[in-house]
């Protein structure tokens, strides 16, 4: 087997805040293979976005403290790197695409520039040869008039338009990997369609191993092979997006099913997971969802490991698993 893209092993992270810690990320584990689309999904405060984060090391220096653990991108220890090496990586062999396209994009240069900058920066081109690259991959994310949308500033287009820019950006320097953290939160139900089908057919085409980051159950079982379930700064159950859509064996991803609107009942409040996600400066002894679930028992005082589950692939940390039927 061919080394993962990327390898987050047993990594604990902490926040110093007054007078005590936040503890982000508990014993994450994860790993990406080559030309693989995986998700990551949870609540809000669930350590998603700071995995993503931290996978480019874009938290800023010493606001944060590594306990153990490591992360490896393509091999390469991504904590100890240098500010130059990194320099080098973002962009040419992992990109990110961001919830908010405005805010990453600078809104003071035409569209055009900006793309021609990023792609000069990483590859040996021409200006004009470069022009012709950005025409092209606009082109690929079905934006008529490419040329056009070039001359334009990023206010100038809508939301949609905005996040196709962006992918297109990502997959300019044809990266090893693309973090995508939340990218269709923004817009509406179609154009939402449009932009996740338009990110997997080119990350498909490319060969190009995404991590998908998103709240939202039904997003990633339409885009993502496997993925993750977070709470608390924890992996709380992994294995394929069929297997955890239909057989999931965690009370808390059993409970996020639920909430989808599209498994309620006409007319019928959504059911919800009872409670909130505990405060991370004082996480709870043991098992951090106990006070919400459903199925806790006397040994969830004690701290649940990751452990193969249910089916083939599934991995869940939980005492007690619930296998008797399928949940959706």
């Amino acid at each position: 087997m061919t080394d993962p893209v990327l390898k987050i092993e047993d990594l604990h992270l902490s926040f110093p805040i007054f007078r005590g810690e936040v503890h982000a990320l508990n014993h994450v584990s994860l790993e990406i293979g080559r030309g693989e689309i995986v998700g990551v999904v949870g609540e809000s405060g669930s350590g998603k976005s700071v995995t993503a984060m931290l996978a480019m090391r874009l938290l800023p220096e010493g606001s944060y403290r590594i306990h153990h653990g490591q992360v490896k991108l393509l091999g390469e220890n991504v904590l100890t790197a240098s500010e130059k090496q990194l320099r080098q990586w973002r962009g040419a062999k992992v990109a990110m695409i961001f919830q908010e396209p405005m805010t990453a994009l600078n809104p003071t240069r035409r569209i055009g520039k900006q793309m021609v900058e990023v792609i000069r920066q990483h590859q040996p081109l021409s200006r004009r040869e470069a022009q012709q690259k950005a025409i092209t991959l606009l082109e690929e994310m079905q934006i008529p008039d490419a040329k056009a949308v070039m001359a334009r500033y990023p206010f100038e287009l809508s939301g949609g338009m905005r996040q196709r820019v962006m992918i297109a950006l990502a997959f300019s320097c044809e990266p090893e990997l693309i973090i995508a953290d939340e990218p269709t939160t923004a817009l509406d139900v179609t154009v939402q369609l449009q932009v996740l089908r338009l990110l997997k057919h080119k990350a498909r085409a490319s060969g190009t191993s995404v991590l998908f980051i998103s709240h939202d159950m039904a997003v990633v079982s339409q885009l993502c092979d496997r993925m993750y379930v977070m709470y608390a700064g924890s992996v709380i159950e992994s294995g394929t997006t069929q297997t955890l859509i239909h057989q999931p064996v965690h009370p808390y991803s059993i409970g996020l099913l639920q909430c989808a609107p599209e498994n309620g009942q006409p007319r019928a409040p959504l059911p919800a997971i009872p409670g909130t996600v505990p405060n991370l400066s004082q996480l709870p002894q043991g098992c951090a969802f106990r006070e919400r679930c459903f199925a806790a028992g006397a040994k969830c005082s004690e701290t649940p490991r990751l452990a193969p589950t249910g089916a083939e692939g599934q991995q869940a940390a939980c005492w007690y698993p619930q296998r008797e039927k399928a949940h959706v």
